[in-house]
């Protein structure tokens, strides 16, 4: 155990540093000067060279790609996520305000596709082939196939415009946060009603079922002792990599409803070319990624002990 947990450690620095190198690379060599869009972003559109030659040696720009990337690793690797290049604030407090924004909006999403996904595949698979259960996949499928800025227009012109009943923009009180997580929870709900519905068939296939029935086991006592571990392997799976991507998710939601979140402060970082915020971005993303994935993998050990197994 203690040798998988290194081996997911290594493999956790190996992505951070990934990310964190490939973002900046990116970040450099997009079309245009960085130095030029910080400057418009701080002072207008109209600056002189001297401002531009300023502002290359306070990013470190004029040292070239290793010097700024350095300048900005440096201080992180201390716990010091830098100083916004348009602003001169602090990141860390602009970033954590933003974070109050999305991660609740984004457990709030998950717990409404979770409130939706569970009953319906558990209807759906109490007689499989029938019309519930093939009305449940039609469902489903629309669902994914959907995309969240379409979704989100949609809610915004049904209960903002025509009936009124909701706000559409911002984020002062709970309802403005309604449409968002609506929005975000009826995609998680479509996926994960198909994972749910599958894993739960395939577990109530399984050869060696048929012998606890005749042993006089309760159907009670097999669907949470044998059946559910089994179909809860997928379905951990996609939670798991639900709650990762719905930070990509609430980039496009945030953007729509205005609402104040970690997508909106990502975009403004990326016009405005400010390499320290849009790197706390992605390294929190990275990180929440990482994290999610060890999560999956103790989870695995706790359902299939056999995992362990596959360490040595």
């Amino acid at each position: 155990m203690i040798g998988a947990l290194a081996g997911l450690v290594l493999r956790a620095c190996v992505v951070l540093a990934g990310a964190a190198i490939t973002t900046f690379a990116l970040l450099w060599h997009a079309p245009g000067d960085p130095a030029l869009s910080i400057a418009e972003a701080r002072y207008g559109t109209i600056v002189s060279e001297e401002v531009l030659d300023f502002i290359r040696a306070e990013a470190g720009f004029d040292g070239g790609f290793w010097s700024a990337f350095w300048a900005w690793l440096v201080p992180l690797l201390q716990g010091d996520f830098g100083q916004s290049s348009v602003n001169g604030r602090d990141v860390w407090p602009d970033l954590v305000t933003a974070m109050s924004y999305t991660f609740p909006l984004a457990l709030v999403s998950l717990g409404i596709g979770l409130a939706i996904s569970i009953p319906l595949a558990l209807i759906a698979t109490r007689r499989p082939g029938s019309w519930v259960d093939r009305g449940a996949v039609a469902l489903a499928s629309v669902g994914v196939a959907i995309p969240a800025f379409w979704l989100g227009l949609l809610l915004i012109l049904l209960f903002a415009v025509q009936l009124g009943w909701l706000p559409a923009m911002g984020a002062e009180t709970i309802s403005h946060s309604i449409l968002p997580a609506l929005t975000l929870g009826f995609g998680i709900a479509a996926s994960l009603t198909r994972i749910i519905r599958s894993g739960i068939l395939e577990a109530r296939g399984q050869p060696f079922l048929p012998a606890f029935r005749r042993r006089g086991v309760a159907p009670r006592d097999i669907a949470r002792d044998h059946v559910a571990p089994h179909a809860a392997v997928p379905v951990v799976t996609v939670i798991g990599l639900e709650l990762a991507f719905l930070l990509e998710g609430l980039v496009v939601v945030e953007v729509i409803f205005a609402r104040p979140g970690l997508g909106s402060f990502l975009v403004n970082a990326i016009f405005a070319r400010d390499f320290p915020k849009v790197q706390a971005v992605v390294i929190l993303t990275a990180v929440i990624f990482v994290v999610v994935n060890l999560l999956i993998d103790l989870i695995y050990r706790r359902l299939d002990p056999r995992m362990e197994g596959r360490d040595a």
